[in-house]
């Protein structure tokens, strides 16, 4: 094993002349390395990294990322202290760009260690065998850690010395052995998983030498990839691998949490919401049978066939399975996270084509743990600015990317907001032709009036409905009664457009950092470290409150004014925290004005025929497919408790939810605060 790291020897020092190791005048470059940063498979920047020895033992790796993400730029600076055997010293992260940030700090001074995070620092007795790092790990820290821990003896369970004692240690496992062939040459890498590092497991290659060759991450909260130059032509080869590992994860979250019915059952004595709209109906009887709703009524209405398995839930509330309208499913992990939230049905607004494609076949095809999904084809014309791999120059390129989603079964297709006007005439034109209908961000180039005249059905983010309302486009106050505010209204009804308006996501992205995160979103104290502190650390600073809560009164007032014209509203959390983001969600909507019976609606029935699925899904009624949900509580009279889901149905096949959160590192025992 050791014998394999061709570096090893290199860092551990410099033997002279007489063979007594010597330090050096003047440290050696030892190692140096550059990876392309890729999210959505779409090059955003590089990460290049120097390794130095001056020969007295110790060694010290710099690296510096430079990313741009639709035109947001960002630079991250690290430095590593090691001594032999890749063993940490000291560690520091910072983003040159702003240097008020500060940075993040980690010393090891013997057997104990001082971290600071930010404005978090504690002191830590040191496990003999830990590492360091941060919420965001760059590829050359993490190939250090790799090498730290084959060399010592591969540990099942790696301490990273971390600010907050919630951090787990992360779970490394060999899972295999890939080779690849190029025309020039053959290359064999070795795969793992490491979990706990970010929400899910991260996949990462090794080369023979002790190379991080590429990873794989949901760090950042959507997939980004990383590889290592000399590696672009196998780039390819090395996704199909990591999407590979991925079904295989899903299959092991399937073993963990097996359904606890099946088949044939029936759930007695719950308060019974439809998703129709009619009254609650108390004391209900719902029979299942083969993944169908066999029967539904009351108690004195319906008999429980002789010999069918019973699941009583007096005193609980059954709904329809929610539709959750906008996520980005970056992992397999959100399968379980939306499932034990309810979930039965998302749409994944931009994702990977080949990771999409492949889960969605698990789930549709061997019943694997996540809700039936619906794919919104990404299309943008590419640049620094792009979003995804999929671009649009012309309208000819924008008729292929149609087909290309239509023939892999796409629902729809998401503009993104570089497109110019001609192209998205003719991706509409094409998608419609198709049976397909176009969601997304209205382009930079046009206003929602322009966009929906282009062909759009439909728009993600509210952001650009309100901008539509201003004269100048802007992000300012909007005038309901404004001329231009009730002609867009009146336009969105007439031409039957669906608005999903997010507003949870700009809530949680955009809070005041004096606001506590569990304040509105109690969801944070159940979810894994690794996403709580995700979270925790978003929003704005302290003096821009009242410009942030005078925004979402501003919103809940568009939002209610949009619902009672008759609007399409459908729920959707983007990046919010993974099933409790719709959550807040139709939380804000009852805020906005919606009855938590209309609310339940939007996340049932109406999405449902949003998506001309209403045949289908969307209510409890005879014949549709068995998609139910099981809280404790009456959201009629507070829409919160559909935070307090205590079982799933998923086609037939129930499920427990704190389980299900379990398998994926949520405790959804916690959160489940009443909001008001």
């Amino acid at each position: 094993m050791r014998g394999s790291f061709v570096l090893g020897g290199l860092l551990c020092g410099v033997v002279g002349a007489g063979g007594m190791l010597q330090a050096q005048s003047k440290p050696l470059i030892v190692e140096h390395g550059r990876y392309s940063i890729h999210l959505l498979l779409h090059t955003i920047g590089t990460e290049e990294y120097t390794v130095t020895d001056d020969g007295s033992g110790r060694s010290v790796m710099t690296t510096t990322s430079v990313s741009s993400d639709r035109g947001m730029k960002r630079t991250s600076s690290v430095t590593l202290e090691m001594g032999r055997l890749f063993a940490p010293v000291r560690l520091e992260q910072s983003d040159p760009e702003k240097p008020e940030a500060g940075s993040s700090v980690t010393e090891i001074q013997g057997v104990s260690a001082t971290v600071r995070e930010g404005s978090v620092s504690r002191r830590v007795v040191k496990p003999p065998v830990a590492f360091v790092g941060f919420g965001s790990m760059p590829a050359s820290l993490q190939m250090m850690m790799m090498r730290y821990w084959r060399w010592h003896h591969q540990p099942t369970r790696l301490t990273i010395l971390r600010a907050s004692e919630k951090a787990l240690p992360l779970e490394i496992r060999l899972v295999g052995h890939d080779s690849f062939s190029s025309p020039e040459r053959m290359v064999r890498l070795t795969r793992y998983t490491v979990g706990n590092l970010m929400f899910g497991r991260e996949i990462l290659w090794m080369n023979d030498s002790g190379r991080l060759v590429a990873l794989m991450t949901f760090a950042g909260g959507l997939p980004m990839e990383e590889v290592l130059d000399g590696y672009e032509d196998v780039g390819a080869e090395l996704e199909r691998s990591g999407v590979q590992q991925e079904m295989l994860d899903l299959a092991d979250l399937g073993r963990e949490v097996p359904p606890e019915a099946v088949g044939s059952f029936a759930i007695v004595g719950a308060r019974l919401i439809d998703g129709t709209g009619a009254a609650a109906v108390e004391s209900s009887v719902v029979v299942v049978r083969d993944g169908r709703i066999a029967a539904v009524g009351t108690k004195a209405a319906v008999a429980v066939p002789a010999g069918m398995r019973v699941i009583h839930a007096e005193g609980k509330t059954l709904l329809p399975g929610l539709w959750e309208m906008h996520v980005h499913y970056s992992g397999v992990e959100f399968g379980p996270a939306l499932l034990a939230a309810g979930v039965t049905t998302a749409r994944d607004c931009g994702g990977e084509f080949g990771f999409l494609t492949a889960v969605r076949r698990e789930i549709d095809r061997d019943h694997a743990l996540g809700p039936r999904l619906l794919l919104a084809g990404l299309i943008d014309s590419g640049g620094p600015l792009g979003f995804g791999y999929v671009n649009a120059k012309t309208p000819e390129e924008g008729v292929a990317a149609v087909d290309d989603y239509a023939d892999a079964r796409f629902d729809q297709i998401k503009v993104y907001t570089q497109i110019k006007p001609d192209v998205l005439k003719a991706i509409s034109a094409e998608a419609h032709r198709r049976g397909m209908t176009v969601t997304g961000h209205v382009p930079a180039a046009m206003n929602a009036f322009e966009g929906i005249d282009d062909g759009m059905d439909q728009i993600n983010h509210l952001q650009f409905v309100t901008r539509a309302m201003t004269p100048d486009g802007s992000v300012g106050p909007v005038d309901l009664d404004s001329e231009r505010a009730k002609r867009l209204i009146v336009l969105l009804k007439a031409r039957k457009i669906v608005v999903d308006p997010t507003l949870g996501w700009g809530e949680m992205a955009g809070h005041p950092k004096d606001v506590e995160v569990a304040s509105f979103e109690p969801g944070i104290d159940a979810a894994p470290y690794t996403l709580a502190s995700k979270y925790r650390a978003l929003g704005v600073p302290a003096t821009e409150g009242a410009k942030f809560h005078e925004r979402m009164e501003m919103n809940l007032k568009v939002v209610g004014a949009l619902y009672e014209a008759g609007v399409t509203i459908v729920p959707g959390s983007d990046t919010g925290l993974p099933g409790y983001g719709l959550d807040r969600e139709l939380e804000l909507y009852v805020k906005a004005g919606m009855t938590p019976m209309e609310a339940i609606q939007a996340a049932t029935i109406v999405s449902a025929r949003v998506m001309k699925m209403d045949k289908e899904s969307g209510s409890i009624e005879v014949g549709k497919r068995a998609d139910l949900v099981l809280v404790n509580g009456n959201p009629l009279e507070n829409i919160s408790d559909l935070r307090r889901v205590v079982s799933v149905v998923k086609e037939g096949r129930m499920y427990d939810s704190v389980r299900l959160g379990q398998s994926v590192g949520f405790n959804r025992g916690a959160g489940v605060a009443r909001l008001r």
